[in-house]
């Protein structure tokens, strides 16, 4: 079946939980023998210079790259360019690009939407934006041939208020290359393994970075760094103040790669989620998936996961972080977390998710 995916900015190897689930699903749709297509958002592509990609056929299309417009505009040329490019299926991605679900049926193809999360809730976006992209999603999930949704709560939102069917099938975890690291990998970038907090995520609002740096202060954990890993797709206010609280023991790495990425979770000591909105983020399955000790925000979708208690903290409490993190540190935690590691390989595995999804198209 000829597929063509929209809604991200690229793959391999760019920032965002979208864009590292359809790295993680595409190749693996192929090998169920789909030829699958990537429209991907050209200037997010430039250092990338080939056609292919493990099988998956990357089209990159103009865009600009701008928080307001380029997700509009991209999805609006990709759907095009898939119609003449005569895909079969077309999936989208997230709610904004789903604005453009009726067009792609208009055009005679049949969509598979996969609802990310409730994209509204999100800080960076005003009264305008919010109406827009509810909009976007009651189009999506109403004129859509197949729904999917990553969590319970998506699914309990788009059956009970949009009143449509929809198939949970949820982020995976990918299986990380393990055979090469080793504490060189974390001590060459000036930390010591075992004793430095992580964060990995894009520099948005939800992500509430402050109030990590806040608790972290405030725990005043001596001999301990706090690490961020990623950086923002558009400099704006937010972004500049968090890097203004740049420091000695506050340190800000930018947007590292998988293997990059493989290290740090591995020797992290603490990694931890503060967020006041997710859809089912793909960073802690990673962090779990590599043993790492887990702090996170009692949102819904962290709550979905049945972490053990002392995992959550109250959203925006940096008092009740800070005593999280000052708890952890007291404990040996080289001593890793490997039941809950087998936990996420066993319940959020890849090939599972890529055969559910092929199923999801056979049906649409």
């Amino acid at each position: 079946m000829r597929v063509g995916i929209i809604g991200l900015r690229g793959i391999p190897d760019v920032q965002g939980g979208v864009e590292r689930h359809v790295e993680s699903l595409a190749p693996l749709l192929v090998a169920a023998g789909h030829e699958v297509t990537v429209y991907a958002r050209a200037p997010y592509m430039a250092d990338f210079q080939h056609d292919s990609w493990r099988g998956v056929r990357i089209c990159k299309v103009w865009s600009p790259q701008h928080k307001f417009t380029e997700t509009l505009l991209h999805t609006f040329l990709a759907i095009w360019l898939a119609f003449f490019q005569r895909q079969q299926i077309v999936h989208i991605h997230a709610i904004g690009p789903s604005f453009f679900v009726p067009l792609a049926r208009l055009l005679g193809m049949k969509v598979v939407m996969t609802h990310h999360g409730q994209d509204y809730a999100r800080q960076k976006w005003g009264r305008g934006a919010k109406a827009f992209l509810r909009t976007a999603e009651y189009l999506g999930v109403k004129c859509a041939s197949k729904v999917i949704v990553i969590s319970h709560g998506l699914q309990d939102l788009v059956e009970n208020v949009l009143k449509r069917p929809a198939q949970l099938i949820p982020n995976g975890v990918t299986g990380f290359d393990t055979d090469s690291i080793s504490p060189a990998n974390v001590e060459q970038l000036g930390l010591q393994p075992y004793r430095y907090i992580l964060h990995v995520s894009r520099f948005v609002p939800e992500k509430r970075h402050h109030d990590l740096i806040d608790a972290f202060n405030k725990a005043a954990l001596p001999g301990w760094k706090l690490v961020f890993a990623g950086e923002a797709d558009h400099a704006d206010d937010y972004s500049r103040s968090v890097l203004e609280r740049a420091s000695d023991q506050v340190v800000f790495l930018g947007r590292q790669n998988v293997q990059q990425l493989t290290y740090l979770y591995a020797y992290c000591g603490i990694f931890v989620l503060p967020s006041s909105h997710e859809g089912l983020p793909i960073a802690l399955l990673e962090a779990l998936s590599l043993a790492a000790p887990v702090i996170v925000s009692d949102i819904p979708p962290h709550l979905e996961m049945s972490l053990p208690e002392r995992c959550y903290f109250p959203l925006g409490n940096t008092a009740q972080l800070a005593a999280r993190l000052q708890q952890y540190a007291a404990e040996d935690l080289s001593v890793r977390w490997h039941e809950s590691a087998d936990w996420v390989k066993q319940n959020y595995d890849w090939p599972a998710i890529a055969q559910k999804t092929s199923a999801v198209y056979l049906a649409a």
